[in-house]
């Protein structure tokens, strides 16, 4: 009788590291957590420290294992996934030069701005070099100055001591890839917004050299690249040894976290659909073919799953507002709020579900560190709208569980005019996923059925372990929609529909009519 077998997944998330067992099959077993530093810098920076990334993983990993949930020796792989468009540089012993630049840095955009320009521009970039990136990698540098092209420049301009030294420049994955194996690679998924990759054919993307030339980049200081599903290599011995497990546990190439709860959601066919609200938020889905939509920063790109393009955006602040809220607005720590509640986020949903659909017609702006998509906009800032004298506490927290549903619904329109096509059901996964009020108000604003998938703060250690069990072939990618389970569906109130319609279109309005008064704020001439 053979005994089960299992995946240890590793999720570098922003907020801190999350470790989580899997069955085969998908079945969770059990998960950690342990959180992290981020260095917000005046001048648009935001690093965070790789030596913290990998004592927080440590210590994630051996209190999981700590727990005796399977046996050591039945764990045969690793999967990884984590933040996306970070830089980390690396010496040839593959120590760190400084911090790793995170994927909300943007100290980059004016060499970005310097690179892109020329005497006919079309949303800041010269139209022979636009229609080339967009001809071979599906996008175009983000003119915000926040993808890790613009951060490499950036090392390259104002600290050429660092880019000098720099042995090979890794995504955050790849980093911890590094780490786990010894091994300087890259995933073709990890290292797409570097846009300097050939992805027109599906199943043979390479380094283009002209882009690389145009990027003023080094092809020698970048690490070569592995399909998604392929075997990065076994554990390093002495990693094994401290963590208690075999040597020949293999490590999966690995997926940035866009792409691997697009599969941890359940929604790997064509077109279907998942909402991930976490610290930042995307919709997207599994597509056949390349497009591109420069004007809002859409674009279908390589997917984890072989052969397939994904969907790909970002809303810069989703969740985190939340947590915006309770740290620098409710629970401040001072003399007379000495601290937070450990079950605020609960206070916030029983708050929001006894406040009438509106909020009394205020309306919030998720805005808090600029937006991506569907407007790239660096300088645009959040805030309330239509307060008075009658505005209370409940009305400014369901705002804002509103508000980043307006936001979603401004990037929905935009997804759906992308795919060509209306989408029938949202599957929604992350952290805002554990929210019931806040599934029912996505699905009333969004005017979709929305599915909250079980253990939606789970995805991406999910999508990672089941794409982990799929490249070693212990099961089939068309199989793992039905190996995710519907912890609830939640349909829309029609009786909401007026205000909500009423207010989207106010919410929109916020942004046409203050954007100058943004870009003048907050540094744009």
């Amino acid at each position: 009788m053979t005994s089960e077998k299992y995946i240890l997944a590793i999720d570098l998330g922003t907020s801190g590291p999350k470790v989580a067992l899997f069955s085969l099959q998908g079945d969770l077993i059990g998960s950690e957590f342990q959180e992290n530093r981020v260095l917000l810098l005046p001048d648009g920076g935001a690093e965070q420290s790789p030596a913290e990334w990998w004592d927080a993983i440590q210590a994630a990993v051996k209190r999981l294992l700590g727990k005796g949930l399977v046996p050591n020796e039945d764990i045969i792989a690793i999967g990884t996934t984590g933040q996306w468009s970070g830089t980390v540089a690396v010496d040839r012993d593959g120590n760190t030069l400084g911090n790793a630049v995170i994927w909300m840095d943007s100290r980059g955009e004016p060499y970005i701005k310097k690179m892109a320009g020329g005497l006919i521009k079309v949303a800041d970039f010269s139209i022979g070099k636009l229609v080339k990136w967009i001809q071979r990698t599906g996008g175009i540098p983000s003119a915000a100055g926040k993808d890790p092209i613009a951060h490499i420049l950036y090392l390259k301009h104002l600290h050429p001591e660092i880019y000098q030294n720099t042995y090979k420049f890794l995504e955050p994955i790849d980093y911890i890839g590094l780490l786990l194996t010894g091994k300087f690679a890259a995933s073709v998924n990890s290292i797409v917004l570097h846009w300097i990759t050939d992805n027109r054919n599906i199943s043979n993307i390479t380094y283009d050299e002209s882009l690389i030339r145009l990027s003023g980049m080094d092809r020698g200081k970048l690490p070569d690249l592995h399909p998604a599903n392929s075997l990065l290599g076994p554990l390093l011995p002495k990693i094994a040894a401290d963590w208690g497990l075999r040597e020949d546990v293999q490590v999966i190439m690995g997926s940035p976290d866009v792409h691997s709860a697009a599969v941890g959601s359940g929604a790997v066919a064509d077109f279907e659909t998942h909402l991930y609200i976490g610290t930042s938020g995307w919709m997207t889905c599994h597509m056949p073919f390349k497009k591109t939509d420069v004007f809002h920063s859409l674009a279908s790109l390589p997917s984890s799953i072989p052969g397939r393009y994904l969907l790909t955006n970002e809303q810069e602040c989703a969740g985190v507002n939340l947590q915006y809220l309770r740290d620098n607005i409710f629970f401040h720590p001072d003399e007379l709020t000495p601290g937070k509640p450990e079950n605020a986020y609960k206070v916030f949903d029983q708050i929001a579900e006894r406040t009438p659909a509106g909020s009394g017609y205020l309306i919030f702006t998720p805005w808090l560190y600029g937006e991506r998509t569907p407007i790239e906009d660096r300088f645009v800032r959040g805030g309330f709208f239509n307060m008075s004298l009658h505005t209370n506490r409940e009305h400014l927290v369901r705002a804002v569980f509103e508000g980043v549903a307006y936001n979603v619904r401004w990037l929905l329109k935009h997804v759906e005019q992308f795919i060509g096509k209306q989408v029938e059901a949202i599957n929604m996964v992350g952290g805002g996923a554990k929210s019931n009020i806040w599934c029912q108000i996505h699905a009333d604003i969004l005017n979709r059925p929305i599915r909250q998938m079980k253990d939606p703060i789970e995805v991406n250690v999910r999508g990672a372990a089941m794409l982990a069990a799929a490249s070693l072939g212990y099961i089939r990618y068309e199989e793992i929609g039905a190996r995710v389970p519907v912890a609830k569906t939640y349909t829309p109130d029609s009786s909401h529909r007026k205000i909500y319609d009423e207010l989207f279109n106010e919410f929109l309005a916020v942004y046409e009519n203050n954007k100058k008064m943004y870009a003048r704020l907050n540094g744009r001439e």
